[in-house]
């Protein structure tokens, strides 16, 4: 994500909003600007890395994504002489999130694809344990894609935060550990037709 694609992510966000209910999606101009600013101070602070989100069937943006939360954990509690399980700069924990699509690609393979670039970065280059993900837990939809992809509910997370329509939200937390990562890595491929 650059700031050059403020009017790309403005003109996906805007043009349908039929679907964004349960999502803090920018409503207009001066919102997207403060969305994306706001993400790009987060990636130069190494918080968040956000991505926009490309259909190459429709040469366009439309959406976004990011990698937050990103956490090395501390191993300094492991037993000494027991197997050293740190590794240097290592993320072992990482949320995908503040994830929007128009709704002209929803329920396509550009959720797919995105997700499957995002996690195989995330097990197979940063060599994560676990990736996680969270929803509005009364977003269904949502939430049945999050398990197409192949995530395992861990929870409701009551009263955890502002929800866009005003409520307090309730989040849906599902998570993969990277055990599971090449069984699903292999499913998304073939439901993708690779």
């Amino acid at each position: 994500m650059e700031v050059d694609h403020i009017d790309a992510l403005e003109k996906a966000a805007t043009d349908d909003r039929s679907t964004f209910d349960y999502s803090s999606v920018p409503w207009d101009r001066p919102a997207m600007e403060t969305y994306v600013h706001q993400a790009l101070d987060r990636r130069d602070a190494g918080e968040h890395y956000p991505f926009v989100t490309w259909s190459t069937e429709l040469c366009r943006v439309v959406g976004a994504t990011r990698f937050y939360d990103m956490r090395t954990w501390d191993w300094s509690g492991v037993y000494p002489g027991s197997v050293d399980f740190r590794r240097p700069d290592a993320i072992d924990a990482t949320n995908i999130g503040y994830t929007w699509l128009h709704p002209s690609v929803q329920r396509t393979a550009v959720n797919t694809e995105a997700k499957l670039l995002m996690l195989a970065h995330a097990f197979e280059c940063w060599q994560a344990r676990v990736v996680r993900l969270k929803t509005d837990a009364r977003n269904e939809r949502s939430r049945a894609a999050i398990a197409r992809l192949g995530f395992s509910l861990d929870g409701i997370w009551r009263a955890e935060r502002p929800a866009p329509d005003g409520t307090v939200r309730d989040s849906a937390s599902y998570s993969m550990l990277a055990a599971e990562w090449p069984g699903h890595r292999r499913r998304l491929l073939e439901r993708l037709g690779r």
